[in-house]
């Protein structure tokens, strides 16, 4: 995978914010898309708006960004993906996390047979879709860059 350019679509559809706010769901949030746990005990109790060192920033999107390159990992496991697929997947689980991910039964069945079309049908036939439209159009879009 290009991990620049993944990096970069990342903080162009999560954002990069060096200050604390609340996500679309009302949680803690800061740097790209970190959701801020009560297990981060420093930044958790920190107001919305606090500043938040660029180190932390950095740290949290190497981790994170390693949860999802590890998730798309065991999501795909057992089958064939080009490094595309496999960057599509790792934006989603960037996103969703592999429980939410792993509900996406049909389309991980169709990338397990091959099948991009059917892929892309079952993305757009989702929950997700429909909160993230946008986002999602363009994740499906590289994906039928697989074909």
């Amino acid at each position: 995978m290009n991990f620049v350019k993944l990096k970069q679509d990342l903080i162009r559809e999560e954002g990069l914010k060096h200050e604390i706010y609340r996500c679309s769901e009302g949680y803690p949030t800061a740097g790209v898309g970190h959701l801020i746990t009560e297990w981060e005990e420093e930044y958790y109790s920190m107001p919305i708006g606090a500043k938040v060192p660029e180190e932390q920033v950095d740290k949290w999107f190497e981790d994170d960004l390693s949860t999802a390159v590890n998730d798309m990992a065991n999501f795909t496991e057992g089958f064939v993906v080009d490094e595309n697929v496999k960057e599509c997947i790792t934006q989603m689980a960037f996103q969703l996390g592999l429980p939410r991910l792993n509900k996406f039964k049909n389309f991980k069945q169709a990338l397990k047979d091959g099948d991009i079309a059917k892929a892309q049908a079952e993305m757009k036939d989702s929950l997700w879709y429909r909160q993230t439209t946008n986002r999602a159009e363009r994740l499906i879009e590289k994906m039928g860059q697989s074909r």
